[in-house]
């Protein structure tokens, strides 16, 4: 299982998502996954016993996620929902590297758990 190493400001690593996880039904993890990282949890995909992934924030009632799933004619399901933005889409695909690529963009678009961000100005 490949996971993300953060270190903090005491220059300690700390494992764990910044932001969000990608869940395989296999149990493979990885943290803040990179498009690559998508790619190859997507292509690990099969029909029998790792059908999806699921990716989101690590908090209870996230208020996004998307899923990537095998369809039984070939190709995969893309789910996309983010109640804040009061959207949810469901599409299909073929190409690993076109869905890899577009979760990562959509993805870069939410809202992630965490403090705000810092504001500082000259007046």
């Amino acid at each position: 299982m490949l996971s993300a190493i953060r270190v903090d400001s005491e220059e300690k690593a700390a494992m764990g998502a910044q932001y969000y996880g990608a869940d395989s039904e296999n149990g493979d993890r990885i943290d803040d996954p990179s498009e690559d990282a998508l790619f190859m949890m997507i292509s690990d995909l099969n029909d029998t016993d790792n059908t999806f992934v699921v990716l989101q924030p690590d908090e209870d009632n996230p208020a996004w996620f998307a899923s990537v799933a095998v369809l039984d004619e070939g190709g995969y399901e893309i789910v996309r929902r983010d109640t804040t933005r009061n959207e949810n889409d469901v599409t299909t695909a073929t190409s690993i590297n076109d869905i890899a690529r577009d979760l990562t963009i959509w993805m870069a678009a939410r809202n992630f758990p965490g403090p705000p961000t810092r504001q500082v100005s000259d007046f």
